[in-house]
């Protein structure tokens, strides 16, 4: 997590730096409510004939035929993949420092692909002009349609280049952007009929039911979501974030920041000081698992190994940004779900 973006204070710089949290910090997702609840128009095959899309900012996007160079934020890229669609650019955080996959970049091979910009703000346009690009997808953390990861500064220029696809992830459960997502990668030529896609979907089905089961049998169990940088320990409230309100709507007793507390980030979540971090009791923590964030082994301050749910081992991984496919949103559902059947309560 970066203190200078975090001090910058954008809305954008908040969800990316502090975005630790609600995924981080103000942006809200898009145009009508269609779209909101997944219903947007969609068109289309790989096959032949013209391609149409209708994404979650209402606007549609008409080519000649399927996009073949397809240029997307990791995360898309990442859920693409699962489904047989592969793209030549990416951006986003794709590699970590020692020259691995991040884990937003899911099973994709990172070295096949082009990185146009691997950290906040940085996106090449002469390479990205270069690939020829037919389309961009990205998702959206606003109303705005602004696209994630596209930085402010470049974006006209980018825009230019080839039309642009954005699926929002901002204040809807997960299973929207889930089923957007499957549309898109079916508009796209994937074959959604095959058993590795259709178990999936069941297997994220299965998964869901059990973390219903559980949060029902355990009403009592308190799950605080956390993020922490060096100086900040960030405490995510569970709306507008996809994960948190498809969770929350399952039944998971979610800790809350005040609204008070999370004016400043425009609801997402509430900066704590480390000498404040027991502000909240929690019996399980969810933490940020990007590369941004501090992990959990990896914390060194006294106050946070103090905290019950620390001492009992109870502290597991949260995807705070979401590889939008079913196979890869099966194993969070899951180890929330065995998290709070396993959980004691030690709030």
């Amino acid at each position: 997590m970066s203190n200078a973006r975090t001090a910058r204070f954008s809305r954008r710089g908040l969800l990316a730096a502090g975005g630790a949290l609600g995924l981080g910090a103000v942006l809200t997702a898009c145009g009508d409510d269609d779209a909101k609840d997944g219903g947007a128009d969609t068109k289309g095959s790989a096959a032949s004939g013209p391609w149409t899309f209708k994404d979650d900012r209402g606007t549609t996007v008409k080519l000649d035929e399927a996009p073949k160079n397809i240029v997307a934020f990791t995360g898309v890229a990442a859920a693409l993949y699962d489904y047989g669609i592969e793209v030549k650019g990416v951006f986003g955080p794709t590699t970590t420092k020692d020259g691995k996959a991040d884990v937003q970049a899911g099973d994709m091979d990172v070295t096949k692909v082009t990185v146009l910009g691997n950290v906040w703000d940085q996106f090449n346009v002469e390479k990205y002009a270069a690939l020829a690009p037919d389309v961009l997808i990205s998702t959206m953390f606003d109303d705005a349609g602004t696209l994630w990861y596209v930085p402010e500064a470049s974006k006209d220029k980018i825009a230019k280049l080839a039309p642009s696809v954005g699926i929002s992830v901002f204040d809807r459960q997960l299973t929207g952007p889930l089923q957007r997502m499957w549309e898109l990668a079916e508009s796209l030529g994937a074959d959604m009929t095959t058993a590795k896609a259709t178990d999936a979907k069941k297997r994220f089905e299965a998964a869901s039911e059990r973390l219903r089961k559980a949060a029902k049998a355990k009403p009592e169990i308190k799950v605080l979501v956390g993020s922490a940088s060096p100086e900040l320990f960030y405490v995510s409230g569970s709306n507008l974030s996809v994960d948190l309100e498809y969770f929350k709507a399952l039944g998971v007793n979610f800790v809350e920041p005040t609204e008070e507390a999370k004016k400043a980030t425009g609801g997402w979540f509430e900066s704590l000081s480390w000498e404040n971090v027991d502000k909240y009791k929690a019996d399980v923590i969810l933490m940020d698992d990007r590369s941004s964030a501090i992990q959990p082994a990896d914390i060194t301050e006294a106050t946070w190994k103090q905290l019950p749910a620390v001492k009992a081992g109870q502290v597991i991984a949260r995807s705070t940004e979401p590889i939008l496919s079913y196979d890869k949103c099966v194993a969070p559902v899951e180890a929330l779900a065995e998290a709070i059947e396993k959980a004691k309560k030690v709030s």
